[in-house]
């Protein structure tokens, strides 16, 4: 069975990867036919293992497939409810996406403006934030550091409604940027990211943070939707 790909996946990709088995249970599928296996699906689709585990958890939970070790997964006979997840499924990418929008319109500005505002106190608080995103962190460690990193730009950038409209995008993207930081490698282009907007920032060039964080965001996004690759 081939399972199509997955053109331009966005938001939280489990969620995304969910709707779109979804569909194909609830218009193409039959109960009782097999899925690929999990590396096969992934690589059919153009995502990460990780995000199929993730979908395919939330399909068995609903109902919807049977997960057997050593038997793969099949297809059940749709529950009532089928629509009812489909829209939630649909609807939770939908927000995501746009809070992904949403922060890609306000942080390179954000960004912009801490380079021409920020003190020194500012600046050695980004410079800590950094240092202790060096090293072997967990996953967990490094998201908190990450929006920790992005919350002290917002603070730089002395506009005080600045920092809970960015506390508010962090939440909304958490799930996306969790999967950025679950690799070593998704971890260390995060921070890599963060090193380049710190230097514009320092230097007080505007154009340099902005463009910088627009280039972090975007790979932030890649690596959330298994684009970049699985990593260490």
């Amino acid at each position: 069975m081939q399972i199509p790909r997955i053109e331009r996946p966005v938001g939280t990709i489990g969620g995304v990867v969910g709707a779109h088995l979804l569909k194909l249970i609830a218009t193409e599928l039959k109960p009782g036919d097999r899925l690929p296996p999990e590396r096969e699906l992934a690589a059919s689709m153009g995502v990460s293992r990780t995000s199929v585990r993730d979908a395919l958890a939330e399909l068995h939970q609903r109902g919807l497939v049977d997960r057997r070790p050593g038997r793969g997964t099949t297809v059940l006979a749709p529950p009532e409810h089928v629509g009812e997840l489909e829209e939630r499924l649909a609807e939770e990418a939908a927000r995501h996406t746009d809070a992904a929008e949403l922060r890609l319109i306000v942080e390179p500005q954000v960004a912009a403006l801490a380079a021409r505002r920020a003190g020194e106190s500012d600046l050695l608080a980004l410079e800590r934030i950094l240092a202790d995103s060096a090293g072997e962190l967990t996953a967990e460690t490094s998201l908190e550091l990450d929006i920790r990193f992005h919350l002290q730009l917002a603070t730089a950038s002395r506009n005080p409604l600045l920092e809970p409209l960015c506390a508010l995008t962090s939440e909304w993207v958490r799930e996306v940027r969790t999967c950025s930081h679950r690799t070593t490698a998704g971890r260390e282009r995060s921070l890599e990211g963060h090193r380049i907007i710190y230097r514009a920032v320092r230097a007080g060039d505007a154009d340099a943070a902005c463009e910088a964080m627009v280039a972090h965001l975007g790979e932030v996004a890649a690596l959330g939707s298994g684009i970049l690759g699985d990593g260490r």
